[in-house]
């Protein structure tokens, strides 16, 4: 998620003309949609579809069979019945291509795809019931399994060993230390790290390997009302994070982004684990490691927030906030401890199970 490179910056009316070129579709409305890095435009067409155009920034493009792999586990979802998007073929039959762009620094080549847009709301402005939780838990390990079994000659670009974001790669973090100095989370932050050089990582020949979306965040689960006005979840979005990995670094970070969402944070973990071991029970380094792994994705978030700010400082009242938001929910966690936060996480999964299998 490095600012380093260039963001797209298409016009609409730019975006327009491309659809109508690449891919046969008239435009009759284009709008921005929020993203990290890269430029995402909602297209509506003339007979009313409804489509996302999607231009990568250009450090992307540096590794165009990362994204292939990530397209290509899109449309294998799609077709194995997860709301996940699909991607379509311009009028040549390419999925992905080079779109050359001026982003005010001469022409640079972008990559460039269109994908089906998804209903919903993020689930960051919907009320997180158990019962939502509990699927948000159920539909990433179902997922998780079917990305085990993905096959693609390119599966090897996943491989992200110098991804800061990658869960894996926590202690790339001790990189950034100086930016928390003075800061009233330094030293929780270097707890967390200690913790999980010394307790995580010799774990790490016990835990479940397979490829993980890596960002199901708050912001990329998408949900819809139902009859009864009941939340459902109706889209999972922005594949970018993919990476090998391991299932319960999916679990500890789907648990951590939905902290986020709620008031009180600590009612979130055991609904999603409920859901999560209905479908891959966890084992048991598993299991001793998700406390410290939660954490961790916390202090990610914390430390990386603040790196970004040093290169987009423009962005300050986001990433400060962002990084004040995760850094109290942190310290609560560290402050209640590891003992008390599984009890509460497990006994309520527990409590879900149970009530999930008398409803049977």
């Amino acid at each position: 998620m490095s600012a380093m490179h260039a963001i797209p910056k298409l016009s609409r009316a730019q975006a327009a003309e491309l659809v109508k070129r690449c891919y046969d579709l008239t435009p009759s409305e284009v709008h921005s949609l929020p993203s990290w890095d890269d430029q995402n435009l909602r297209v509506v067409t003339v007979d009313g579809g409804q489509f996302v155009l999607k231009i990568m920034n250009s450090k992307t493009n540096k590794n165009p069979a990362m994204t292939e792999v990530q397209t290509y586990a899109m449309n294998l979802l799609q077709e194995k019945g997860f709301p996940t998007q699909k991607v379509l073929k311009t009028t040549t039959g390419q999925v992905m291509f080079l779109e050359d762009i001026d982003c005010g620094h001469g022409l640079q080549k972008f990559l460039v795809r269109l994908l089906t847009y998804l209903p919903g709301i993020q689930i960051a402005k919907a009320p997180l019931s158990p019962e939502l939780l509990y699927d948000l838990g159920q539909t990433a390990a179902r997922m998780d399994l079917v990305l085990k079994e993905m096959e693609h000659p390119q599966l090897s670009a996943l491989q992200r060993d110098d991804f800061k974001w990658n869960l894996s790669n926590v202690l790339l973090l001790e990189d950034y230390m100086n930016l928390l100095d003075g800061h009233p989370l330094q030293a929780g932050v270097r707890t967390v790290l200690h913790q999980y050089k010394t307790y995580v990582a010799p774990k790490y020949s016990a835990f479940r390997k397979c490829v993980i979306h890596g960002d199901l965040t708050h912001l990329n689960m998408l949900v819809e009302a139902d009859e009864s006005h009941a939340y459902k979840l109706s889209g999972i979005i922005d594949f970018g994070d993919m990476s090998l990995g391991y299932f319960v670094h999916e679990l500890a970070i789907s648990i951590m982004h939905a902290m986020l969402a709620r008031p009180n944070p600590m009612e979130v973990g055991g609904a999603i684990l409920a859901g999560w071991e209905s479908v891959l029970p966890l084992n048991q380094a598993e299991r001793d490691c998700l406390f410290w792994l939660v954490l961790s994705r916390f202090c990610q978030s914390v430390v990386l927030c603040m790196q970004i700010l040093t290169v987009q400082p423009e962005n300050q009242e986001y990433f400060v906030d962002s990084a004040k938001n995760d850094g109290l929910i942190l310290q609560q966690l560290l402050d209640l401890g590891k003992e008390r936060v599984e009890e509460v996480w497990f006994q309520t999964a527990a409590d879900c199970s149970r009530t999930k299998s008398q409803m049977k």
